[in-house]
């Protein structure tokens, strides 16, 4: 695998880390994705990718300390995982999954965990792939959300979404409120400047829910802590092209 590099601490200011290089407008999220990255290498994070200019990575750290609602016995957790352009089919998914699983052996953890839909979300698979490589469904939210889970051990280990996010209701939630993180260099630029002018053209309230820790993260309610719009108390999506002028009455929330 000498064509793989580790991204960590001592290098991410001079490496690229896959999404948005190119992306001008979203040059500040961006460089926000590289701090949260920054402080999550403390906590035994890890971003691999390929050593090109392409979006072939995977991130993955210990599930007590990932960024989403669920809770898990002693596992490592994907965060991302992504394979694009002319890489797909080419087995470079398979070495990034065998780069997670030696870790999690070596680590003595007992499996590995993931978020994906049950269709394609924004961002987000809808698990085929993973089942072909040995996950199984252990919960799903009824928003479509789906925790899959592969042993390692041969034995079974706990993984559940946590029950603030089963059912993509948000109490006293009006108008539309979005929680988001910078997790992904995309979120910033397009919830502070695209929704927030989305909103005020059409006149509906927006709630901006910044997810800045760790709690704050295990504590939303969706597993969706890169992105999730909710319009009047309900989950509506995780694609953040509806926060663009163009794309939001696609959404058709009234």
């Amino acid at each position: 695998m000498g064509n793989f590099i580790q991204v960590t601490d001592n290098n991410i200011d001079n490496e690229h880390i896959c999404c948005a290089f190119s992306d001008k407008k979203c040059a500040n999220s961006y460089n926000m994705k590289k701090e949260w990255l920054k402080k999550e290498f403390k906590n035994d994070y890890v971003f691999y990718r390929i050593n090109e200019r392409a979006k072939v990575f995977v991130e993955y750290g210990p599930s007590e300390k990932a960024w989403i609602p669920v809770e898990s016995d002693n596992t490592l957790n994907i965060n991302c995982f992504w394979v694009s352009g002319k890489y797909k089919g080419s087995g470079y998914g398979k070495m990034l999954l065998n780069k997670v699983e030696t870790d999690a052996l070596n680590s003595g953890r007992n499996g590995i965990i993931t978020v994906t839909g049950k269709k394609k979300f924004h961002f987000m698979g809808d698990g085929t792939w993973f089942r072909k490589q040995g996950f199984s469904v252990v919960d799903e939210t009824s928003t479509g959300f789906v925790l899959l889970a592969k042993s390692l051990d041969k034995g079974s280990f706990n993984a559940r979404f946590m029950p603030i996010a089963k059912d993509g209701i948000l109490e006293g939630g009006e108008g539309l409120t979005v929680f988001y993180s910078n997790r992904c260099p995309y979120s910033e630029f397009h919830v502070t400047e695209s929704l927030v002018y989305t909103a005020k053209k059409r006149g509906i309230p927006l709630d901006i829910r910044k997810i800045s820790t760790l709690e704050e993260a295990r504590n939303c309610p969706s597993p969706g802590t890169i992105f999730s719009l909710f319009y009047n108390g309900k989950f509506i999506t995780t694609d953040l092209s509806s926060c663009l002028d163009s794309r939001f009455d696609k959404l058709r929330l009234l």
